[in-house]
């Protein structure tokens, strides 16, 4: 029970930590907690509702992960180094998937719900 307690507070931190020095971190929990309630007006199903909640926490996921990639690259070196360089680029790359999957998600859900499919 201590470690998911010790767990817990180490997620608070880094949510916390990444909040206040990242601008995306900050519009995408903006997104996430704009997407509760328009999910709930386009799904078209509870399922689909959570669907679509879920897919923009994936992208808030995803951009934590690529912060923490890029926070630990600038430790290593502040220098133009062209493999750190693509490796913050791979990074970018897989915000810019999981953004495209959310949209795509998205949507999907607005042509079910005006019934278009």
């Amino acid at each position: 029970m201590l470690r998911l307690w010790k767990a817990t507070i180490n997620s608070r931190n880094g949510l916390a930590f990444a909040f206040r020095s990242e601008q995306a971190i900050r519009e995408e929990i903006f997104a996430l907690l704009l997407s509760l309630p328009l999910a709930w007006f386009i799904g078209a199903t509870a399922m689909r509702t959570v669907e679509l909640v879920c897919a923009v926490a994936f992208v808030l996921v995803v951009e934590l992960l690529n912060t923490a990639v890029e926070k630990l690259a600038d430790r290593l070196t502040l220098d133009h180094d062209k493999q750190i360089g693509q490796v913050k680029d791979m990074g970018s790359a897989a915000v810019g998937v999981a953004l495209l999957m959310a949209g795509a998600f998205w949507i999907f859900a607005i042509v079910e719900r005006v019934g278009l499919i």
